[in-house]
């Protein structure tokens, strides 16, 4: 067990995580699969989703032998919505490198990551990231990391963390902020080897793991991924299953794995302080104990969070039902919910009257969770978010959330009235070389929607990052979308000559020659009401034309909607349509007036 280091890299998104575990991969001449080459993007971002937005969504193992050691390394998200995955698999590691960017420093992410770190009791090494960046503040980041520590209850020994500085795009890092006498990453390993405790456990006692993910393989079946906390654990032995509800039954495995590079590889056995996985148990899921059959104890449960954010999945009711999806049935989309529920401990899904609410961690959580399914082949419709709120004694808690903003100056003002009108409380507010950082704490519910107006209103230039912050007393005010949709007034074809002439109304969401349905929104109203219009009107064709006729008419370019914008701008009456092929908007009663 001296030669097992097992360490979580913790950090606020978009700080460099992945990016540092693929330098430390590369770096420590690990085999890779043939599927990664030199020129290879970020190798533990495997997953589309994961390509396409930049972020890590699901926690992954890897390892490393370094100077006889083996290394195990677990990348993990850094969206707070993804904390489910972050919780559990933080009980896998003995210490965490935590990754902060030399320029932002500590943001709300970081923050929550932490404090999940020191509640178990972590050993912290803090590498300070992206010292290349030609505006780095290190000095500053050091000092308000520091102070973070100390803000969340470190212990004097905790608080004085060892530093190392790095650049993991360039592969390397040292324990001095200077680039130019960086050789290599080589400074990381060495510090894990120095300061992270190899496990503890006894290979002696009986066996002991704790199941920490699940995953799924076509031929082995269901895989559980955890770490044995006590005994040995050898490939075709019987062990004992205790669920959450503490029924113990024996079970023979099929197969042990443990990691070589990315790769599971099969093994005879396994000792304590090791990660594994292991198949052979049908129904077993995250957070229970896999113990000795003559000694069966369990390990304690995994404890999540409560979910915050709740949606209504339905079965399409749309005209277009059932022409774009190859799964669309109650049984299908309910048995593909179960399933995700085996693997995201953060995840609720409760049956009600033929849907099902589905509640998750933030919009961001059930969105990804969507955008999956969609891309699976499902088709189904959701409501609008709504916030899961809490009764005590008798009165109304709600969620609420710390939302941190970067604008330059010239912007702040719209983002202060926007961020007045959905009565978000001004906590702190700093300028330094034209930009604004301000800080609010602010209702979920009042937050819905803004995300794409913040976008809209900076011209892209702003930065906005939000975490749950707590459940408060309801003050009941709630924020009203300003303005009303355009709906369609009858089925048919969109034509230009049409939109043309209702692009006055408001922004369009679709271009000419697309099929569209009584009742689904294709605009957004320049007033507060919703309008219904036509889009399928043809010109009269007559044989009379003057020169120069329809010369100066102009369509303007329709705002392309995604799956995040559809879902912050619906509002109570209104339904999201998801399909493989299209993501529509359209109204609950499809005939109101």
């Amino acid at each position: 067990m001296n030669n097992i280091r097992n360490v979580a890299i913790i950090a606020h998104v978009d700080h460099g995580k992945t990016t540092l575990v693929d330098a430390l991969l590369r770096q420590s001449q690990t085999k890779l699969g043939k599927q990664f080459t030199e020129d290879s993007d970020l190798i533990m971002d495997s997953n589309d989703l994961e390509k396409e937005r930049g972020i890590t969504i699901f926690s992954k193992n890897a390892s490393i032998i370094w100077k006889d050691t083996k290394i195990n390394i677990i990348d993990t998200p850094g969206h707070a919505d993804f904390g489910g995955e972050v919780e559990r698999v933080l009980k896998m590691a003995d210490g965490c490198l935590l990754l902060v960017d030399a320029k932002e420093g500590p943001m709300p992410q970081t923050r929550f990551v932490l404090k999940r770190a020191l509640e178990l009791g972590h050993k912290i090494i803090v590498v300070i990231n992206k010292i290349d960046k030609p505006d780095a503040r290190i000095e500053h980041v050091l000092n308000k990391t520091f102070d973070l520590f100390l803000e969340l209850g470190a212990d004097e020994e905790t608080a004085f963390f060892p530093v190392i500085y790095s650049s993991s795009k360039l592969g390397k890092a040292g324990l001095e902020p200077m680039l130019d006498k960086m050789e290599d990453i080589t400074p990381i390993f060495d510090a894990i080897l120095e300061h992270i405790p190899s496990p503890s456990g006894d290979s002696n006692k009986p066996l002991q793991m704790l199941v920490a993910a699940i995953s799924g393989d076509n031929f082995k079946g269901r895989i559980a991924t955890g770490r044995i906390y006590n005994g040995t654990i050898k490939a075709g032995q019987d062990v004992m299953h205790i669920n959450r509800d503490g029924e113990k039954k024996k079970y023979r495995l099929t197969s042990l794995m443990t990691y070589q590079g990315l790769e599971r590889v099969e093994t005879s056995e396994v000792q304590a302080g090791d990660i594994v996985s292991i198949s052979g148990i049908p129904e077993i899921t995250i957070g229970e104990t896999i113990a000795d059959p003559n000694n069966a104890e369990a390990l304690p449960l995994l404890s999540i969070e409560e979910p915050t954010v709740k949606m209504t999945f339905s079965v399409n009711s749309s005209p277009f039902a059932g022409k774009e999806g190859e799964f669309k049935t109650a049984r299908q989309i309910q048995d593909r919910l179960n399933r995700e529920l085996e693997t995201d401990v953060a995840l609720k899904v409760q049956e009600s009257n033929g849907s099902w609410i589905v509640s998750g961690r933030g919009e961001l959580h059930l969105a990804i969770l969507i955008e999956r399914m969609r891309r699976e082949g499902y088709e189904f419709q959701v409501s609008r978010p709504q916030v899961i709120e809490k009764v005590i004694d008798g009165q109304t808690f709600t969620p609420y959330e710390r939302v941190l903003i970067e604008v330059p100056e010239n912007f702040s003002g719209v983002v202060m009235q926007k961020m007045g009108t959905r009565h978000g409380d001004l906590q702190d507010m700093n300028t330094e070389n034209g930009v604004v950082t301000m800080e609010f704490i602010i209702s979920t519910k009042e937050l819905f929607g803004y995300r794409s107006e913040f976008i809209t209103d900076t011209h892209g230039l702003g930065i906005i990052n939000v975490t749950f912050l707590e459940f408060r007393k309801d003050t009941g005010s709630s924020y009203v979308r300003e303005r009303g949709s355009l709906v369609v007034h009858e089925s048919g074809i969109s034509k230009l000559y049409a939109l043309i002439g209702a692009q006055d109304r408001g922004e369009l969401f679709i271009g000419p020659s697309v099929p569209v349905y009584a009742g689904q929104v294709i605009g957004q109203n320049s007033r507060l009401d919703d309008i219904r219009i036509n889009v399928c009107k043809e010109k009269q064709q007559t044989n009379h034309r003057s020169s120069g006729e329809g010369v100066s008419e102009h369509f303007n370019a329709p705002r392309v909607i995604s799956l995040e914008d559809a879902l912050e701008y619906i509002d109570d009456t209104e339904l999201v349509e998801v399909t493989p092929k299209n993501i529509r908007i359209r109204k609950i009663n499809l005939s109101a007036k």
